[in-house]
């Protein structure tokens, strides 16, 4: 008998602390006409609380949407580029909070596609009988490592969460497709300076980052990474693009976004767009997209369900998501957020005044040499 990973509960994060356009003009060269031009966002979040806890958050809403006990549990898989810490890994600190003692517990980091990654990977454990119910998060905890002074990348990234509850079904649906891929001759196009082990030991203050980010390829690669994965995922299952409800796409770039759906063929009514609101929130903009997008009853019973993405490395996928019989929360947590006591400028403000990256860590995170450099070395000798 063919098993399924039915998605059965949903749940977002969010922090409420909005940076605005127009807050991001107080320390850069920008205005909000800038912004949106280019990227169509307005807003972004800021959190006070560690990712770990947006997750959680995120999983408890999605564990009461699904009515199912976190002891239930037998995977836990968190999506993100931005840990807490590296080991013991973050999955592990959500099993914890929720007291999911039976769940495994797994990170997985593709950047931007890193809830893709992880909802493929637990659809198939679960159609394998390895387990039956599962948890999959994408969340990003961004800003604390954001260069602010760089004015190319700190109007685009924001933080958030959100989870889903996949549990095995007989009844076909879930992940019914999927596409995944990575463009890594591209990989040195995007890469955040100052976190991993190539900068251990060098003179470099923790926080300090420097962002290689080629917009110009980025967005091309892009484009041609989330198209061809939305034509071959469709044609693998035998759809058209009239036959897809909803495209929800990571929320990198407007322009983007519109580019996608263009050579997709879906017209742009048929898109879930939240840039607007939280910018990119990395792994966590397709589930939070998601979660939104049930919120305004843009996700009805049957409905097909594109998911492309693009992210760090280059990954890529696309995945095609039939949705289930049911729209609305089983049940409803009461978890919230505490209350921040700043505002997300006051935050920002915070971060800018203790970095340095242009100063005491330019060497260390100038001086570095990548697998790039270093193949490059060895084929020209």
């Amino acid at each position: 008998m063919t098993r399924y990973a039915a998605i059965t509960g949903w749940g977002e994060g969010l922090p409420p602390a909005v940076l605005t356009n127009d807050d991001l003009s107080t320390f850069l060269e920008t205005s909000d006409e800038w912004i949106t031009q280019r990227t169509g966002m307005k807003e972004r979040r800021i959190s006070h609380v560690s990712a770990i806890e947006m997750a959680t958050l995120a999983s408890r809403r999605a564990l009461a949407c699904a009515g199912l006990d976190a002891g239930a549990l037998e995977l836990i898989v968190y999506g993100s580029c931005s840990p807490d810490e590296q080991v013991p890994n973050c999955a592990s600190g959500v099993q914890v909070a929720l007291g999911a003692t039976r769940a495994a517990a797994m990170d997985v980091n593709t950047a931007c596609t890193s809830f893709l990654y992880g909802l493929s990977s637990a659809t198939a454990m679960i159609q394998s009988g390895m387990v039956q119910n599962a948890l999959v998060i994408g969340v990003e905890y961004i800003s604390p490592f954001m260069d602010w002074s760089n004015r190319n990348v700190a109007v685009l990234f924001g933080d958030g969460a959100a989870a889903v509850v996949l549990q095995a079904s007989d009844t076909p649906g879930g992940v019914i497709g999927t596409v995944l891929g990575c463009d890594a001759e591209a990989r040195q196009t995007l890469r955040v300076r100052g976190m991993g082990c190539s900068y251990v030991n060098g003179d470099l203050h923790y926080g300090d980052t420097l962002w290689d980010f080629d917009g110009q390829a980025i967005f091309k690669r892009a484009v041609h990474g989330m198209s061809d994965a939305c034509g071959r995922v469709m044609q693998a299952a035998g759809v058209t693009a009239d036959d897809i409800d909803l495209v929800v796409p990571h929320q990198a770039n407007l322009r983007l976004i519109e580019a996608v759906a263009k050579y997709a063929g879906v017209p742009m009514e048929r898109v879930m767009l939240t840039v607007q609101r939280y910018g990119n929130m990395s792994a966590a903009t397709v589930p939070v997209s998601l979660v939104d997008a049930l919120k305004e009853g843009r996700v009805k019973p049957g409905s097909l369900i594109l998911m492309p993405g693009f992210g760090g490395g280059l990954t890529f996928g696309a995945l095609l998501v039939r949705w289930g019989n049911r729209v609305t929360p089983l049940g409803e947590s009461d978890a919230q957020h505490p209350p921040a006591a700043h505002t997300a400028l006051e935050m920002v403000n915070a971060i800018r005044a203790r970095q340095d990256p242009n100063g005491r860590s330019h060497d260390a995170l100038t001086n570095t040499r990548f697998i790039e450099t270093q193949l490059g070395s060895s084929t020209s000798a």
